[in-house]
């Protein structure tokens, strides 16, 4: 039976967003440890039964794909030390120049997304090439009744308000190629992350997310 992550993983997570110093993460530092075992527990139940659909997930190690708990602050307005989720890369992470997937554990949002987040100029100009060039395949793999059911459409975040250089105004993908991120991201309630379920579930949606990242992929390997 694969891991369930316990309530007590988003307990601590809300007693963090009220305490957020580091007195307070010095004294329940076990609470932080305990919840964190649970966390990586979830994470290699959640990598081994992805791998069955993708079996480069299988390379990837619990432990590594979860992101730390203390913040960078250096160059934030927000001196807050921690951060209140827990956060893991399976293959995926800002400038990532790789399809893959990502799971965020927040109390009250949660969420799963799969992509590539913030690539790097030449990176994203190749992918816009590929959107243009190959836009029935795409427009496939996004419109699908399944996808479309979780994703009902990409992630806007950056998006530019015009066409960008080297692309028909007029080009029928135009919509597309203003994205900054192709990402796909699906809000999780409470409920679906603590169901004794969870592994799989997340994994059906995990899977509808693979034919993008293989399309993205494709100019990029």
């Amino acid at each position: 039976m694969p891991a369930t992550l316990p309530p007590e993983v988003f307990g601590f997570l809300k007693k963090l967003s009220q305490n957020n110093n580091r007195e307070w993460f010095t004294e329940n530092k076990p609470l932080y440890v305990e919840s964190q075992q649970n966390v990586i527990a979830f994470l290699e139940d959640l990598i081994i039964e992805m791998s069955g659909f993708d079996e480069e997930l299988a390379k990837i190690d619990a432990k590594k794909a979860l992101f730390r708990i203390y913040r960078d602050t250096r160059f934030s307005k927000d001196k807050t030390p921690y951060k209140t989720n827990f956060g893991a890369s399976l293959g995926m992470g800002k400038g990532s120049q790789k399809g893959g997937y990502y799971l965020h554990l927040e109390p009250g949002k949660s969420f799963v997304a799969g992509g590539i987040y913030m690539p790097e100029a030449s990176v994203l100009k190749e992918l816009r090439k590929e959107i243009s060039l190959y836009s029935n395949d795409f427009l496939t793999i996004i419109n699908n009744k399944e996808f479309k059911k979780y994703f009902p459409e990409l992630d806007q975040e950056g998006k530019l308000k015009k066409i960008p250089q080297g692309f028909e105004k007029d080009d029928p993908m135009a919509e597309y190629l203003k994205l900054k991120n192709f990402i796909a991201v699906y809000d999780l309630q409470d409920e679906e992350v603590l169901d004794p379920n969870a592994v799989k579930n997340l994994t059906k949606i995990f899977k509808l997310m693979k034919p993008m990242n293989d399309f993205l992929n494709a100019p990029l390997s």
